[in-house]
């Protein structure tokens, strides 16, 4: 069976394209994005699969 590993992730709204594709490129799928706990911020919540 396939397991994962999880990651949360603040993103600022200026840097977001960055941030995911530095999460992105060690391997990281981007799952959802939801509102973070003031209106200028979100919330990436991303996995992989472990090895």
């Amino acid at each position: 069976m396939q397991k994962w590993e999880y990651a949360t992730v603040p993103l600022l709204v200026h840097a977001t394209k960055q941030i995911l594709d530095n999460w992105g490129e060690d391997g990281w799928e981007l799952v959802a994005v939801v509102p973070g706990p003031n209106p200028e911020q979100l919330v990436a919540y991303l996995k992989r699969a472990k090895p």
